[in-house]
């Protein structure tokens, strides 16, 4: 193996550098798991960056929670006898049944995906 230094200072540093990675898109739960990683697990972050699967890693759990999210929804909804009938008869009523089930399921994912 080669190695290369850089004199920086009196000192001489071994220049290190991750191979490129694939450019992986991944949204709001991806985000959230990364900062989590960063302040609570730290070790997992550093061995997942080191063997470059974060972006993955972070790309499987955006999906994850995304299909997770939009699963309870419809669940929720369903259990509550929330239907697009209601939403003709009291628009009202359903967007805040709608927003109570939102918030319900996005903790729901928090806490079984992104914190664990």
């Amino acid at each position: 193996m080669k190695f290369t230094y850089t004199k920086i200072g009196d000192y001489y540093l071994l220049d290190l550098a991750l191979p490129k990675q694939k450019s992986v898109f991944f949204g709001r739960y991806g985000r959230l798991r990364l900062t989590y990683l960063k302040r609570h697990k730290r070790v997992l972050y550093t061995n997942l960056l080191t063997s470059c699967e974060l972006n993955e890693h972070l790309a499987e759990v955006d999906k994850q929670a995304n299909d997770m999210l939009d699963s309870l929804i419809k669940q929720m909804a369903e259990s509550q006898g929330i239907t697009e009938q209601l939403k003709v008869i009291n628009q009202l009523e359903w967007v805040g049944l709608m927003n109570n089930i939102k918030v319900s399921a996005k903790e729901i994912v928090l806490k079984e995906i992104i914190y664990t």
